[in-house]
């Protein structure tokens, strides 16, 4: 990986110190994944690079591409149910990315999108199954279904086998 200039702060740098994304909208503090679920914003970690496929110059000279990562394991936004439903489902570090338009702020939403649907889906408990017996409507459609297939099967029989 190439030397950065020290003197030019990074995307990430800058969203938190001007208080914008670079297209003027304002970072919120928090990322709410579900309404039970906010992450801290600077638990984000941002990388950017130039997206692959036609575009010409515009493709190859910027860099739209959106990755976004989020830590897990380091986390202090999750509680303890939390992080280790995400540590089983999803491991220690969740990445998302997105190149899919020539916009890197477009791009930065659908990462962020994707993240937190992964999160949300990971986070998502379901319910848990209660055993239970047929009912005996259920039970007699059973034995007649068995009864009709039993009788077809019959009559595939050559005629002498079914007089016997």
């Amino acid at each position: 990986m190439p030397d950065r200039d020290p003197r030019r702060p990074t995307p990430v740098a800058f969203a938190a110190r001007s208080g914008t994304y670079g297209y003027r909208r304002p970072v919120p503090d928090r990322f709410r994944v579900t309404p039970s679920c906010s992450i801290d914003v600077g638990e984000l970690v941002w990388s950017f690079d130039t997206a692959g496929g036609p575009g010409g110059q515009h493709a190859n000279r910027s860099n739209t591409r959106a990755e976004v990562r989020f830590d897990v394991a380091r986390s202090r936004s999750l509680g303890p149910r939390q992080k280790q439903r995400l540590l089983e489902r999803l491991g220690p570090v969740v990445v998302a990315s997105a190149a899919d338009t020539r916009s890197q702020a477009r791009n930065r939403e659908l990462a962020l999108e994707r993240l937190r649907s992964r999160i949300a889906d990971a986070l998502r408990v379901g319910r848990s199954r209660r055993a239970t017996r047929p009912g005996p409507g259920a039970e007699q459609r059973r034995i007649d279904a068995k009864r009709r297939r039993g009788a077809r099967k019959r009559e595939r029989g050559s005629r002498w086998e079914r007089d016997v």
